[in-house]
């Protein structure tokens, strides 16, 4: 391999283990931040269009692109919108490791619908790594789905939600970037960070969620998901993956879920057994199979 080639993979490989480092902590700044999923949700996409915003002015980058871009925007941040609010309350209810996981079964949602909208074949890695990714999730949650208690369970439903909802904004993302005016990736961001923004402000009114930030803890965390999470991490690992082969890539975004789940035990205390741990290898090996079992591997925004 060129010397040149060989320092563009180097570089691409440090950008994207870092963007992974910094979308991981994701839900950690949800959970340090006192105020409800909804809020913490907004305010992350709210304050990330405002860097993406800066970012774009500073390149004097053209923000309008058209009715159309704009209105697959707006598809996507549906989408979008529905996953953070799903993803957020997921935390709440099972915690920030098991949260991301969850949402990272998306994995397996996107070539299914391939498969039923455009008549895509599934290779066998992806195969094998459906009942892999279940059981290790059983491992993870306990093998009596009975003895779960409620929340427990509703907190599962919205993790696995995510995933779905997560799917269906990869689609509409993929259309949106293969559009005539090619927006780029921050600019297709910053309009789907506004937008979602927008829908979750209307679901605070109808709610009556206040907009108030309580404390300092807060609004540092709510800051720092804004700018690590939805800005830098994400745009880090989009210019990357272009440059890493595709197993590469895949076992390098493992970092997100599997330090997600770290840190959920090293800051909020998570009790998890021997079969448990057993699991999220599992499960993260599963997620393995099925990120790099196409040709592609897309970047998990949470």
């Amino acid at each position: 391999m060129p010397a040149d080639n060989t320092r563009s993979l180097n570089h691409a490989l440090w950008r994207t283990t870092l963007g992974a480092m910094m979308i991981s902590f994701s839900a950690v700044w949800v959970k340090l931040a006192h105020v409800p999923p909804t809020v913490s949700a907004f305010y992350r996409v709210f304050f990330g269009g405002l860097f993406l915003l800066v970012i774009l002015l500073v390149r004097r980058e053209k923000l309008w692109r058209g009715w159309n871009c704009l209105g697959l925007s707006l598809l996507a941040a549906i989408f979008f919108a529905l996953d953070l609010y799903t993803w957020h309350r997921s935390i709440v209810h099972v915690g920030p490791g098991l949260a991301t996981i969850l949402g990272n079964f998306e994995v397996f949602l996107v070539p299914a619908v391939g498969v039923l909208l455009f008549g895509e074949r599934l290779n066998r890695r992806f195969v094998l790594s459906v009942p892999l990714a279940v059981a290790g999730l059983f491992m993870i949650v306990g093998l009596r789905w009975e003895q779960l208690s409620p929340d427990y369970r509703i907190g599962i439903g919205y993790g696995l939600s995510t995933a779905f909802f997560y799917t269906g904004f990869l689609i509409v993302l993929r259309k949106l970037q293969s559009h005539a005016s090619k927006p780029s990736a921050a600019l297709s961001l910053m309009v789907v960070s506004f937008s979602t923004a927008l829908y979750l402000a209307l679901e605070m009114v109808r709610t009556g969620d206040s907009f108030s930030i309580p404390d300092l803890q807060s609004g540092l965390s709510l800051v720092a998901l804004g700018l690590m999470c939805q800005t830098l991490g994400w745009l880090l690992i989009t210019r990357s993956l272009p440059w890493i082969p595709a197993a590469v890539a895949g076992l390098v975004l493992l970092l997100q879920p599997s330090l997600s789940f770290i840190w959920d035990v090293l800051f909020f205390n998570r009790a998890t057994s021997t079969l448990a741990w057993a699991g999220v290898i599992l499960a993260l090996s599963a997620i393995y199979l099925g990120a790099t079992s196409g040709r592609k591997v897309q970047a998990k925004s949470a």
